[in-house]
């Protein structure tokens, strides 16, 4: 009760200003709200490629800052923090720019009405999705009415949601309570990467510069998504023991584990030469996708990725049942995964030795989840954004 009156008085703090700021007149100008940032990373290249005459904002949480903090014609400003500056800096770059892209679920666009010949953007951080989010998150319903009306007034300025695939579209009208006109089959901009093959050999060389123990063996990346109870103390399933004893002559472990768990043991200390910790690396999860010859995950969002590069899964889902039931599923999990389901190590073990995996059902996934992911996302976003009234779209939001 008293957190929704103070989340309440804040966003009519966040109201009122904005309201002020939206007489100032609009201008020429991106501003990126981000969590993550990859997607906006590729969106902003492609606008300086394109040559795009704009100012450029970035509202960043966190690292995400990172793919812009070399650039010097980007004005930063972080997003956590209460400095009353950034404060009304962030709002008043929100109410006067013609272009808004976020890349993440924000509280405060629930106090923002923007002017008319604006356009919010979603660009969200997933291809595809495994576990329920938005108004099909099962835990909403535990929510306070104030509270479930705040985030349907978020997802009332949704404009565009980007998207890859048809099914995926499917799943944004369900959780955003949007209509297809709300949809653009544009692709996901980071999967631009998947088809360069230039950039993707010059990452591998810089990996393996940074790590010569990445050239001459089998990589095994290891990147589970995040449970709400471990945030502060990750417990490691994955017995490693027993994959050094069996695969550590030829194989080594990349680990990533997801950017909001804290106080992780040091696992290359653990393991050295077996275990290599990338989770707080400076590289993103796309490069290492790229140089892994496995990839074994949970209910993460990675795969629809990983997909394209038609390599072997492994679904190590140990705790399938519970996870289930506190977050919910959009699918059988079975036949949402394109590659064996496994709740123990020994069979993970047991099928990288066999190496018995089925590439055509990879394939499949990646085509269904992927199909307006064709490597020039990028350009058709920015296209469409500088473009509309010339550039063909059809009735249904994807291109000609």
């Amino acid at each position: 009760m008293i957190r929704d009156t103070l989340i309440t008085f804040y966003l009519l703090c966040y109201k009122i200003f904005f309201n002020l700021f939206k007489l100032f007149p609009l201008k020429d100008k991106v501003t990126f709200v981000i969590t993550f940032g990859d997607n906006s990373k590729y969106v902003y290249d492609e606008i300086k490629k394109q040559k795009r005459p704009v100012d450029i904002v970035v509202l960043y949480k966190g690292k995400s800052s990172a793919y812009f903090t070399s650039h010097n014609d980007v004005t930063l400003i972080p997003l956590d923090t209460f400095n009353i500056f950034d404060f009304f800096r962030r709002i008043f770059h929100l109410a006067t720019s013609k272009y808004i892209l976020i890349d993440n679920y924000f509280g405060f666009l629930a106090a923002t009405n923007f002017k008319s010949g604006v356009e919010c953007i979603q660009l969200w951080h997933a291809s595809g999705a495994i576990k329920k989010f938005g108004a099909e998150d099962i835990s909403v319903e535990k929510r306070s009415k104030r509270a479930q009306e705040r985030f349907f007034r978020v997802y009332k300025n949704f404009h565009k949601v980007i998207v890859g695939s048809d099914i995926m579209a499917d799943i944004f009208k369900s959780a955003f309570n949007i209509s297809d006109e709300n949809i653009l089959r544009s692709g996901i901009p980071r999967t631009d990467f998947f088809y360069n093959n230039e950039i993707q050999h010059n990452m591998i060389e810089k990996l393996i510069e940074g790590n010569s123990a990445l050239k001459n063996k089998k990589k095994i990346l290891y990147a589970p998504t995040y449970r709400d109870q471990q945030l502060d103390h990750f417990q490691m399933e994955l017995e490693l023991d027993k994959m050094f004893d069996e695969l550590g002559p030829n194989y080594i472990v990349l680990l990533r584990l997801h950017p909001a768990i804290k106080h992780v043991s040091n696992y290359s200390e653990l393991y050295p030469g077996f275990v290599y910790d990338y989770s707080s690396s400076i590289y993103d999860i796309n490069d290492l996708l790229i140089i892994s010859d496995y990839l074994i995950t949970d209910y993460s969002s990675i795969p629809y990725e990983f997909s394209l590069l038609n390599k072997p899964m492994i679904f190590f889902a140990y705790d399938l049942n519970t996870y289930k039931k506190e977050r919910g599923l959009w699918d059988d999990y079975e036949n949402m995964v394109p590659g064996p389901v496994v709740k123990k190590t020994v069979d993970i073990i047991n099928l990288i030795k066999e190496n018995q995996f089925d590439l055509e059902q990879v394939r499949n996934y990646a085509g269904k989840w992927n199909k307006y992911s064709t490597g020039n996302s990028s350009e058709k976003l920015v296209k469409y954004m500088f473009e509309k009234d010339s550039f063909a779209v059809r009735a249904k939001g994807h291109y000609k």
